[in-house]
């Protein structure tokens, strides 16, 4: 049993709010998932010719500032790191495959949570209420997140175990449930070259969705294609550079909630979370069905 949150803002005057806003949503969602959280935050600030990649390490005493260094002196006195806890945010001149694989090379140790243009992941163990704090997810802006707490079924609780999942640039994925065919999929995905830093099955469907798209799908037709690959009971909430999309296993298992204003679209594994945004009385509220694609877009 685990927590999940999304929140996509429609009205542009709300993204200054959308840390807050998703804080709230999943604190409420901590009894499903006490023993980790992490966030996904898309800020809508890439700038042209630019990868931001998300790191972190586990070693409370590791160096950054010889880390810093070296990402200055490989790839220019301008890049950019921004420093967030036990996080590095790098924004950097590069193609993102040069940089993932200097950062496999040189550092392994380090562990990416995210890549792409306008989305970055912060994720820890923890209570939802302290990875909040730690992070200071309350005071960010952006277009659209997506939240998970987390209750470990399937593995250790670790850090890098915690969802949300980014397999391809700027797509995430957090997940409620039990994928039963997941071995199989990852031996499957890395024949077609997905790799994985972890053994959460929740990956393995990130890494599906990454393999789909680069096959030339779009996400709703990967999402769509997934209900016959995909074989466990489920709910997705997906995040693209402009697009959000929640899906549930064909038998509908697990519970997911869906709300619509004019200024947001959020859901949440409960309500409970949902009745924390504001306008929520003029909300349209419902239950979305089994095997079937709900999805957002920016243009």
């Amino acid at each position: 049993m685990c927590g999940i949150v999304g929140l996509f803002i429609k009205n542009p005057a709300m993204e200054k709010s959308l840390g807050e806003h998703l804080s709230n949503m999943l604190i409420e969602m901590t009894e499903r998932g006490p023993d980790s959280a992490g966030i996904a935050i898309y800020d809508g600030g890439a700038s042209a010719g630019t990868v931001r990649i998300t790191v972190l390490s586990t070693d409370p005493d590791y160096s950054w500032e010889q880390f810093k260094k070296e990402v200055r002196a490989v790839f220019g006195v301008s890049s950019k790191i921004e420093m967030n806890s036990n996080h590095a945010v790098l924004i950097l001149q590069a193609e993102a495959r040069t940089v993932q694989g200097w950062l496999k090379q040189n550092h392994p140790e380090l562990y990416m949570t995210s890549s792409g243009t306008n989305i970055t992941i912060f994720k820890e163990i923890g209570l939802p209420v302290d990875v909040i704090s730690k992070f200071g997810i309350r005071g960010m802006s952006g277009s659209h997140a997506l939240g998970h707490t987390r209750m470990a079924t399937e593995s250790a609780v670790t850090t890098s175990g915690s969802h949300p999942f980014s397999t391809g640039a700027d797509l995430c994925l957090v997940h409620n449930g039990s994928m039963s065919n997941h071995n199989r999929m990852r031996r499957t995905l890395e024949f077609h070259g997905v790799e994985f830093q972890t053994e959460n099955d929740s990956e393995v469907a990130a890494g599906y969705l990454t393999w789909r798209l680069q096959e030339g799908d779009t996400l709703d037709e990967a999402l769509e294609r997934g209900f016959e690959e995909l074989d466990g009971f489920y709910t997705f909430a997906i995040g693209t550079h402009d697009g959000f999309a929640v899906v549930r296993d064909p038998i509908g298992a697990k519970p997911a909630i869906l709300a619509e204003t004019d200024d947001w679209v959020a859901m949440a594994s409960e309500f409970r979370a949902i009745a924390t945004l504001p306008g929520v009385e003029n909300a349209k509220i419902w239950e979305p069905e089994p095997a079937r694609v709900y999805s957002w877009y920016k243009n």
